[in-house]
């Protein structure tokens, strides 16, 4: 059997050590060909740009994409022209055709009180963040002068289409469609366009919510909601809105995938800087990662459920890294995980 080609980035801050932890599942599964390579800070430190086309070139090559993290302080500038870490990732969407960002939100049973909300509000919750991932606002015109700026943001119907498919094929009760058809044209057109793809799909509730009110249900009855679809923005924002109801924003996967090629596959947190080298990192999220590669990337969905399983299994045996109010690091986490495996 030929091994699975994964390429492995790294990236900044807490990304090389929860990368380690990613590889060390990796070799317990098996049959995987893995080669790193760097993207963001690190790849401006060495290159001079956030993604070369060599970096790119390889993970078009690949069987899938597991990205750690990128940016950090030592980055940050307001510099229009300088180079910024997130380009790399901006990058790496737009490189790939990556146009729907998955993101489930499922609070492991042994963290319901380790959520900010009362178990009882959370309890049952098990949602999925479907992100439409290369159009709108990040993407649309920009520009500044010495008073003002502007960033442009625009859909086309064929964007909305093929994001709202995937909502659709992904939903298991119904799809909730968020959006601010109130104030923006292109919550509008998401609208209409969202409700003509919901003909295709008799047999899957369609509701709309206003991005406000879907912020507030989202904490008040998180349990109600099946997949959540919606555009860039609010999807960025959403989902981290919905990582907490797990506890920690270190406990939340995602997955990144088009219609044809590689996905890419990352924990939802940033890079955590402050954290980098000391060994806390969290890396049951970048571990989760692992686990929607492996079902939505490679097609290998029992080993997927079993690295899930063994996530849920650590967590009921005590594991706590300190994000979660214990004290267990990067290495002992992995090892807790690994042992269950």
């Amino acid at each position: 059997m030929t091994p699975v080609r994964i390429a492995a980035l790294p990236g900044d801050g807490i990304g090389p050590e929860i990368m380690a932890a990613a590889r060390q599942a990796l070799d317990r599964i098996g049959d995987f060909e893995v080669a790193e390579h760097p993207v963001g800070g690190a790849s401006i430190d060495a290159h001079g740009t956030a993604l070369t086309d060599e970096v790119l070139a390889a993970c078009a090559d690949s069987d899938a994409v597991l990205l750690a993290a990128v940016g950090g302080p030592k980055w940050d500038t307001t510099d229009p022209d300088a180079p910024r870490p997130e380009q790399g990732l901006l990058g790496l969407r737009k490189g790939l055709e990556l146009f729907a960002n998955l993101r489930p939100v499922r609070p492991s049973p042994a963290l319901l009180d380790a959520s900010p909300l009362k178990r009882d509000r959370i309890e049952g919750t098990d949602l999925l963040v479907v992100r439409e991932l290369t159009g709108g606002i990040y993407f649309g015109e920009t520009g500044r002068t010495a008073e003002a700026a502007f960033d442009t943001c625009s859909y086309s119907v064929g964007e909305i289409e093929r994001i709202a498919e995937v909502g659709f094929r992904l939903a298991r009760t119904k799809v909730t469609s968020v959006d601010k058809a109130n104030v923006l044209e292109t919550s509008r057109l998401w609208r209409e366009t969202v409700t003509r793809v919901a003909g295709d799909h008799p047999g899957t509730p369609l509701d709309h919510l206003l991005v406000d009110n879907a912020a507030m249900q989202l904490v008040s009855r998180p349990a109600d909601f099946d997949v959540i679809l919606t555009e860039n923005l609010f999807g960025d924002i959403l989902s981290d809105e919905a990582a907490m109801l797990t506890g920690s924003l270190g406990m939340l996967p995602s997955a990144s995938v088009g219609a044809d090629g590689p996905g890419m596959f990352e924990p939802v947190h940033g890079s955590a800087p402050d954290i980098a080298g000391t060994g806390k990192a969290n890396p049951l999220a970048m571990l989760g990662s692992v686990a929607l590669m492996l079902r939505h990337g490679v097609e290998r969905p029992e080993e997927a459920a079993g690295l899930e399983s063994a996530i849920d299994r650590a967590l009921e045996e005590g594991l706590r890294t300190p994000d979660l109010g214990g004290e267990a690091g990067t290495e002992d986490a992995t090892r807790a995980v690994l042992a269950n495996l």
